[in-house]
Parts: structure tokens; C-alpha cells; sequence
């Protein structure tokens, strides 16, 4: 596909067609199922008024950004609000800054993050990794969630981990799986699978089951040997 999104029912971007019933094929299925074709779709732009609080998020959270003489529209790529819940999408270039305003605006302080979560959408070119942060506001009761993309050719994303040191394990866990990069993190290393793993398990186009795995001949080194994460 190309970078070009078409547009789907209630504007939803549509990322690429199913063809078959989990994308199977040449299974000899005769329920029919295998004739099943359905839009791949992402709910799309969300246009104002956003409703609720999401209104005064992204008022806010502009004048903050343009007061540190970021433009909101250089920074955010789009709103969507989607089952009464907002995500920001962000350019990976101004994420640090975006999740800075956002925990430090005293009208904004969301001083939470509940970590970070790999996407893989192969079909999306030239964005195929998006890094997924959900954000929390104790001191407003408020709930957004910031979200940026990579290309499968260049994965690297700025580590927030200065910013929202709960991300510490969760960008590892996210770089081993997905095979994000994040830049600035004080110890990228797996954190699940072998340190000498080819591949990121978790990736769409990762090859399903047939890996011979083994564990002989392990040994535990002196613990002033040992790997160090920070």
C-alpha cells in the first residue's frame, strides 16, 4: 500500500483489506468464511468540538507549547476522541516536549504514566510502529493518551524515560518485542527474550511457530560479572 490512507465509514482510515477469516487462505474452508472481505480501519481525525474536558486539553496544551514556541500543528499530527477517550497523536520530533507540557502545565498536570505499548500495523507505510502511552491526571481526574509512529526502516523513538521514569521497563519490554528504539533510554537490552534473540517476537510479520528453542549449557556469572541495567 501507499502512504495514502482512504477514508472509511464515520471517517475511519482503512489500512488494508482482510481477505478470509483471520487471514487465512488455501484452507480448503467451505463455511465461507473464507470468502469474507472486511476493511482493516484506525478511527480517524477527530474534528472540534472534541465534548468534555478533551476541549480544554488541547486549548491548553497549545498555549502551553506556543509559550515554549512549538506550534500545536507542528507537534500534533491529529486528535481522536474514540469511546469518550482522546489520543494525541504526536510527531515523534516533539514527543519529549508534548509529554513535558503535559505532566508540568499546571493546567494539564498529568503526572502518570501508565508506561508505553508497541503497535505494529505493516500495512501502514512509512509508520508501521506506533509506541502507545496512556497518561493520567491525579490532581484534575483526567484521562489522555499520547501516541507517535516510526517506519520499520528508521524504529527510533525519543526515550521518556527523564520525563516519566515508569517507562524504564516498558520501553525495554517494547524494544524487545517490537523492536522499537528509544533513544536516550539508560539500558535499552531485552528484557524477556534471550539477549542473543534474532527478531522482535511481537511484530506482525514475525514467522509463527517453528523456532527451534534450547537452553543447555547455562551458566549464572559471578554476580560482579553480571549485566548491568543502569
Amino acid at each position: 500500500m501507499s502512504g495514502e490512507l482512504s477514508t472509511g465509514p464515520e471517517g475511519r482510515e482503512v489500512i488494508a483489506t482482510r481477505h478470509g477469516l483471520f487471514g487465512a487462505s488455501g484452507t480448503g474452508d467451505t463455511s465461507g468464511y473464507g470468502r469474507l472481505v472486511a476493511p482493516i480501519t484506525l478511527p480517524g481525525k477527530t474534528d472540534r468540538p472534541f465534548g468534555g474536558y478533551f476541549d480544554e486539553v488541547a486549548d491548553d496544551l497549545a498555549n502551553a507549547l506556543s509559550a515554549h514556541g512549538i506550534a500545536f500543528d507542528d507537534a500534533v499530527d491529529r486528535c481522536v476522541i474514540y469511546r469518550d477517550e482522546m489520543t494525541i497523536h504526536v510527531a515523534r520530533t516533539h514527543l519529549q516536549a508534548v509529554a513535558a507540557t503535559l505532566r508540568d502545565e499546571p493546567s494539564l498536570r498529568f503526572e502518570l504514566c501508565l508506561g508505553v505499548s508497541g503497535v505494529h500495523y505493516p500495512e501502514e507505510t512509512g509508520r508501521e510502529l506506533h509506541a502507545v502511552y496512556p497518561l493520567r491526571s491525579i490532581t484534575h481526574n483526567r484521562a489522555v493518551t499520547l501516541e507517535t509512529t516510526a517506519p520499520d526502516d528508521d524504529p527510533h523513538v525519543p526515550s521518556l524515560f527523564l520525563i516519566y521514569p515508569t517507562t524504564d521497563w516498558h520501553e525495554r519490554e517494547a524494544y524487545d518485542f517490537f523492536g522499537l528504539i528509544f533513544d536516550g533510554h539508560p539500558s535499552l537490552t531485552r528484557i524477556e527474550m534471550p539477549d542473543d534473540w534474532e527478531g522482535h517476537p511481537q511484530r506482525k510479520d514475525y514467522p509463527l511457530g517453528g523456532i527451534p528453542v534450547e537452553y543447555k549449557g547455562t551458566t549464572i556469572a559471578p554476580p560482579d560479572q553480571r549485566r548491568s541495567y543502569h
